[in-house]
């Protein structure tokens, strides 16, 4: 991991002085860095021990995750990100846009580099699939006749993509079958949901100052979750009602939020989300038993239990 983060400092490099400047407020602001973590754990279960290119490729991966959240707290308006001022509300909007698209060239160069057609449709399929799933979120955001299942899809697209490709290059960069790739491809995906799930479930429930960006940001952003989708399934009239205005029509008072956490807590709303999120951590698990036992192999199974325990 220490040797991935110095390749993504080195790689932010530039003569133009604004890209290392904003760069370095994004690497200040930490992260968990879970997606490149797999990589490089995959890589090191699957037995790969010939050079650096799990290192590059983690932070490849990095770069993809870390440009789509420049994009994003853009398309959001988001002024948290990790605890800190987002990058849009330090630099305004053009600089953040730019230096994601930077990134984004970065990882590209990266995939060359690494010189597998393989792996670079891996995750040239992967950027692909996240673009689209945010695009799929916007389609849906104010939408209350969003199905379950179309909000899985945007999960899977915006989220999951990127945790399955990064545990599957682990398997390809160690020359591993298509059976061990395709059950990391597996466990990355269901781990990719389980997070975002807990994600969206934390929006209404964590404490602000832990979770590190603003509680509340879905409701206000009128963002269509899980959480949002089973409370008003079975909501009353009234219930109802008070979701079409604040959600579809983006009608809010100073009330609002907290009745909406309130509805939530009323219909269990975040304790299904976190129970439907432990279901997809244990197919997760489950998929990594194709490998035999090993420190590496329980340390991938131990960041998926971690994932439906987290507050941040």
């Amino acid at each position: 991991m220490n040797a991935c983060s110095r390749t993504i400092v080195a790689r932010m490099d530039s003569p133009v002085a604004l890209i290392p400047q904003l760069a370095a407020h994004i690497v200040a602001a930490g992260g968990k860095r879970l997606r490149p973590l797999l990589t490089l754990a995959a890589a090191r279960m699957c037995g790969y021990a010939g050079g650096e290119r799990h290192v590059r490729l983690a932070a490849c991966v990095e770069f993809i995750h870390t440009a789509t959240l420049l994009h994003d707290d853009v398309v959001d308006e988001s002024r948290l990100r990790r605890g800190m001022a987002s990058a849009n509300a330090v630099f305004d909007n053009k600089a953040p846009v730019l230096v994601g698209d930077f990134m984004f060239t970065r990882a590209f160069q990266l995939m060359i580099e690494d010189g597998s057609l393989h792996v670079l449709r891996i995750l040239c399929d992967a950027a692909a699939t996240i673009a689209e799933g945010e695009v799929l979120q916007l389609v849906t955001q104010h939408d209350l006749t969003t199905t379950e299942e179309r909000y899985l899809d945007v999960v899977r697209g915006k989220t999951a993509a990127l945790f399955s490709a990064a545990a599957q290059v682990g398997a390809v960069v160690a020359g591993r079958p298509v059976t061990e790739e395709d059950a990391l491809a597996s466990y990355g995906h269901n781990l990719g949901i389980a997070f975002q799930l807990v994600d969206d479930a934390l929006d209404y429930a964590a404490d602000e100052a832990v979770l590190g960006k603003s509680v509340g940001d879905d409701f206000r952003e009128g963002k269509i979750t899980l959480p949002v989708l089973i409370a008003y399934q079975k909501g009353n009239g009234d219930e109802r009602r008070f979701w079409r205005r604040t959600l579809e029509e983006g009608e809010h008072n100073e009330q609002d939020l907290a009745h909406a956490m309130q509805l939530l807590v009323q219909h269990a709303a975040i304790d299904e989300t976190l129970s439907r999120a432990a279901s997809f951590v244990h197919e997760a698990q489950l998929a990594l038993g194709v490998f035999p036992p090993s420190a590496l192999r329980q340390a991938l199974a131990d960041v998926a239990s971690y994932t439906i325990k987290r507050v941040h």
